[in-house]
């Protein structure tokens, strides 16, 4: 039996650390044509829109594993497909993306509340900067970050920890906001408030499933649990 919504409460949060794809923007039919693009070239399967909300959300290099067959997830096949995906979506990483609705006035808000803002994603560090500069443009968010050598992918909290600790803001001041599981394990295990998004690429059972302290459906609701 999964768990029940918990009780709304009142962020107390001077910090706030959001997930890009799936929850500040919709990048799903950008990220999957650029996949099965390479998949295409490779002559093997492709995959529809709703195989991708399932599969997107940890890095691309894990994203040509789990979108291969099998039987072709040797090394080589791998580094060639990364290669190809990763070179058409640097070509098309804005075509169809977009801010989710509510996303900007969210921003906008949280700005005026003089909370600190950043950006976490497992998605490479310049296509994260590409997309972040492209929809919101400069001097809304006070740090953004990708993925990066030496840095594990979430849900291992170091990158969420360095990132708030670039902000100056205390993990238990911190709110990570989030769409999928992932995000929910990797705010939990940073010590900071785990807030569920449902408008993005996973459902609400698997939010509350990895430990959401809060879910909402809007993005205004963020400010409204700050109010």
């Amino acid at each position: 039996m999964g768990r029940t919504d918990p009780i709304p409460r009142a962020l107390a949060c001077d910090g706030v650390i959001f997930d890009l794809d799936g929850t500040l923007a919709d990048a799903l039919e950008d990220v999957s044509d650029a996949m099965n693009h390479a998949l295409r070239e490779e002559h093997v399967p492709e995959h529809d829109y709703a195989e991708y909300r399932l599969l997107i959300g940890r890095g691309i290099r894990n994203l040509v594993v789990d979108t291969l067959p099998r039987e072709r997830r040797d090394d080589e096949t791998i580094a060639r497909c990364y290669e190809r995906m990763v070179a058409y979506y640097g070509e098309h990483v804005l075509d169809k993306t977009r801010l989710y609705d509510g996303v900007a006035e969210m921003l906008a808000g949280l700005r005026a509340a003089r909370v600190r803002l950043a950006v976490l994603s497992n998605k490479a560090d310049d296509l994260t900067r590409r997309v972040v500069d492209g929809l919101v443009g400069a001097g809304v968010f006070d740090v953004v970050a990708g993925a990066r050598p030496g840095i594990p992918l979430k849900p291992d909290p170091a990158g969420a920890l360095l990132v708030g600790e670039r902000l100056g803001i205390a993990p238990g001041r911190t709110a990570y906001v989030g769409d999928s599981g992932i995000d929910m394990l990797t705010g939990r295990r940073a010590g900071m408030i785990a807030v569920g998004v449902t408008w993005g690429l996973r459902e609400r059972a698997e939010l509350l499933e990895n430990g959401a302290d809060a879910v909402i459906d809007h993005p205004r609701e963020l400010l409204e649990l700050r109010a």
